[in-house]
């Protein structure tokens, strides 16, 4: 398989994709990615996508953050490789992704790109944690990775670079903590949210996974089956439930888009 680098984005997230000997390179040099990812001195990405198809109908992915750690899952990550497999690869528009969380069905229709997620790893709990009064609804649940969610009211307004790393790393959370994720839920019926994510340690323009854990806790507090929501992209992503909400899996359909190909130069791969 040839060897190639892209710049891919889903929903404002944006990964560094390889195929051929650069899947290798970002599936297993952490320094590299770490790199690659510098926003400055690099290319420039929320993380990284080692991208290996197993046949006509079936990829691998490995997942990497920006900072170089192994992440089992990234929901937006999937819907960019599924695309790719189909237009760089020419694998069928119907297809399976192998993750750290497990297999997950993909549908690519052009642009938009649909995944049908198992239930959350487990019920979703409240954690014990105190929070400003300007949040509420705090639960901790697990879409392949954990998300914290909390509902507020003005969420465009919200300092996440203040209440966002205490929140990611609470010892409440565990030693890895999690994903925090804050929504409230617009006139229009669109859950408008903002994450802060581990691993990038700082906000992502959208967080496939926490797009999900936001809608299931919206769908199972007003009775829905369906949710829109709208991270800070500007895009809208579709959730639906396939069972009864919150504790039930899902389907994710949103945009992925394949940005760019990459020619890194000698120079910056010689560098330590």
């Amino acid at each position: 398989m040839r060897a190639e680098l892209y710049k891919v984005e889903g929903a404002g997230n944006d990964f560094l994709l390889g195929i051929g000997e650069w899947a290798d390179r970002l599936g297993g040099d952490a320094h590299l990615v770490r790199r690659l990812c510098d926003r400055r001195r690099g290319v420039g990405a929320d993380g990284v996508i080692a991208l290996s198809a197993l046949n006509a109908h079936s990829i691998q992915l490995r997942y990497r953050n920006a900072d170089g750690s192994v992440g089992a899952f990234c929901a937006n990550a999937i819907r960019c490789a599924a695309r790719a497999a189909v237009e760089l690869l020419g694998l069928a528009s119907r297809l399976t992704v192998e993750t750290g969380w497990g297999t997950i069905p993909a549908d690519v229709d052009g642009r938009e790109v649909a995944l049908t997620l198992p239930a959350p790893r487990a019920a979703s709990v409240e954690p014990d944690i105190v929070t400003p009064e300007h949040l509420s609804d705090v639960r901790l649940t697990n879409i392949g990775v954990p998300h914290l969610v909390m509902a507020t009211s003005g969420v465009a307004d919200l300092d996440l670079a203040t209440i966002g790393p205490p929140l990611r790393a609470h010892p409440a959370l565990g030693p890895e903590g999690a994903n925090v994720n804050f929504f409230e839920v617009a006139a229009d019926g669109v859950i408008r949210m903002r994450t802060w994510e581990r691993g990038v340690e700082g906000e992502t323009l959208s967080c496939g996974s926490g797009m999900v854990a936001v809608a299931l806790q919206v769908m199972a507090s007003r009775g829905l089956r369906e949710a829109v929501v709208a991270p800070v992209s500007g895009d809208r992503l579709t959730v639906e439930a396939l069972g009864e909400p919150p504790d039930c899996p899902t389907r994710l359909t949103g945009p992925a888009r394949i940005v760019a190909a990459i020619d890194v130069s000698a120079e910056f791969l010689a560098t330590s």
